[in-house]
């Protein structure tokens, strides 16, 4: 239970620095479209009123107890996520059916239970401040401690959605960091700049003393930007190879209306959209202001055309692959007719197919079989060689968390999927070349997607279905999280997806490549093949554990020292 006495003796000043924390929190990170790169500046000081916060007094002037200041950090994260995951409610509403009470009830739900994240931040913070450590000791330690909380968010609760540092994605210098301490050191760098700006530092007049503190941050500044360029960055491989990246664009749940298309209509326009991919594509991300498109068409100069007629070539790209997306189109694996079509297409094309499909594999169990969300490999002369079966599922999307303390939802859970999860990662090779394969939501677990290159993959596909989120901030999120795999595992991705956003991503999370989302359309995608381990793909989360080892040590220490 809430203890409302301890919440009165916060000052209202305090509570107000929280709250106006959690806004400042979701200002870096996309709204409505993609997010503007000004506006990532508020990450540099979105913390620093959180933190002025949690160093001050109660209404009885003293320190603020733990509690007190998990209270504030509680606050300030139920507000960031109410910000940043919104669309949540229209997913719900929307794309899920539900009543619009009910769907703002599973909203209001969610922030609270990933607020405590937060909490656990305030508190942490709260309790080191109780021991003898000065004031700056602790503002030096809360970027430790910030860390060890988004470590775990990604290892207790398993939504690691939106770190601070995915906030600096298109940061040429700072994201360099990622190869090596993936999005944690981004966060890091982050936090620590917003423990700074509350630092006092006290100068006794001595002689040279101004001089000297001037000159020490010169040189530090200067060897932190050296260090960051000295920090590899391989630049990305020539494109040397295409792929085909379909975008059926199917309205998905309770925004699907009208006569559903047969499964035979649609294999014939998603083989469609695969023979004829469009000659347009964005040279940037979609929907941002200065992102060109580009045509690759062009004229016909052959001297056997009659002057004034149509001198465009016909567009017949040749490709290396072809990539359908995880879809609501009911393609199971099993199906002759799905496996005849998928063995044409591949065969025609001369080259190898990656679709996403239902897998089901019958097992003696009380359902008789297991079902998968999973993405078939047909290889160039159209066999079935291999299947991945997703590992990492949305819980109340695609399966129950703990179902039995659910019975009373019954009727509101029954829209739920019952898909099995994935038991190892999956390798499809092909003309020497391997691919690895994560299904959307899988793209947010940088500790599982790192194991693709150290296994040898070198280049990842993201297959993915996120008309689920609409036109809301999601799908944007969801990009640049995708993005961020990209700069960590130092490897081109190619996206599929149905609704959007389709794009190419390079080595350095640069989107080269897009298609317009909402649009029904394919997409002629260049990309080059890499074969380095970086030190995040071959280590993972050190950088993150050591942040909270070090902060396990602050808070024994602060207990001890009490």
């Amino acid at each position: 239970m809430v203890n409302f006495p301890v919440m009165r003796l916060i000052p209202a000043r305090l509570w107000a620095l929280a709250a106006l924390s959690g806004v400042l929190q979701v200002l870096p990170f996309p709204i409505a479209g993609p997010v503007p790169v000004w506006r990532t500046i508020f990450c540099w000081f979105a913390l620093t009123p959180l933190l002025f916060a949690l160093l001050g007094r109660n209404s009885a002037d003293r320190p603020l107890t733990p509690g007190q200041s998990a209270l504030l950090g509680y606050l300030a994260g139920f507000i960031w996520y109410l910000g940043n995951c919104y669309w949540i409610y229209q997913t719900m509403h929307l794309y899920g059916g539900l009543a619009k009470p009910v769907a703002a009830g599973i909203l209001v739900l969610f922030c609270l239970y990933l607020g405590l994240y937060h909490a656990l931040f305030g508190f942490l913070v709260g309790a080191i401040r109780r021991s003898p450590l000065t004031r700056n000791q602790v503002l030096a330690l809360a970027p430790f401690a910030w860390v060890a909380v988004e470590l775990a968010r990604a290892r207790i609760t398993g939504l690691p959605w939106d770190l601070l540092g995915i906030a600096q994605i298109d940061n040429p210098i700072l994201s360099r960091l990622a190869p090596c301490t993936g999005a944690y050191g981004l966060s890091f760098v982050i936090a620590l700049l917003n423990s700074i700006w509350l630092m006092r530092i006290v100068l006794r007049e001595r002689r040279y003393l101004r001089p000297m503190l001037t000159l020490a941050g010169v040189v530090l500044f200067v060897a932190y930007v050296f260090a960051l360029h000295q920090l590899s960055q391989a630049q990305p491989s020539p494109a040397t190879a295409t792929a085909t990246l379909v975008q059926e664009n199917l309205e998905v749940g309770a925004a699907s209306t009208g006569p559903e298309p047969t499964k035979e209509e649609l294999l014939a326009a998603f083989s469609t959209l695969s023979e004829h991919p469009s000659p347009t594509f964005l040279a940037g991300i979609p929907e941002l202001p200065g992102t060109p498109e580009v045509v690759l068409l062009h004229k016909n100069t052959s001297p056997n055309i009659p002057e004034g007629a149509d001198q465009t070539q016909t567009w017949e790209p040749h490709t290396d692959l072809i990539v359908w997306p995880e879809s609501p189109a009911p393609f199971e694996e099993s199906d002759p007719a799905f496996r005849e079509a998928m063995s044409a297409l591949a065969s025609k094309a001369a080259a190898p197919v990656i679709v996403g499909n239902i897998g089901i594999d019958r097992i003696n169990n009380q359902r008789g079989y297991n079902l998968y969300n999973s993405a078939d490999f047909v290889t160039p002369d159209g066999i079935f060689t291999g299947r991945y079966d997703k590992m990492h599922l949305v819980p109340f999307g695609e399966y129950v968390p703990f179902k039995q303390f659910f019975f009373f939802a019954k009727s509101l859970l029954n829209e739920v999927g019952t898909f099995d999860p994935g038991q190892h990662q999956q390798l499809f090779s092909t003309g020497g070349h391997k691919y690895g394969v994560f299904i959307c939501y899988e793209s947010i677990f940088a500790d599982e997607i790192r194991h693709y290159p150290v296994l040898g993959a070198d280049v990842l596909v993201n297959i993915s279905n996120d008309g689920w989120y609409g036109d809301t901030s999601a799908a944007w999120q969801h990009l640049n999280m995708v993005r961020m795999r990209a700069i960590e595992n130092h490897r081109w991705i190619l996206r599929s997806t149905n609704t959007g956003v389709t794009a190419v991503i390079n080595p350095q999370g640069r989107v080269t490549m897009a298609i317009p989302r909402h649009q029904r359309a394919s997409l002629h995608a260049s990309f080059g093949y890499e074969h380095d381990i970086t030190f995040y793909a071959a280590h993972g989360d050190l950088f993150a554990y050591l942040c909270a080892a070090i902060t396990t040590v602050a808070l024994l220490y602060s207990y001890l020292r009490r």
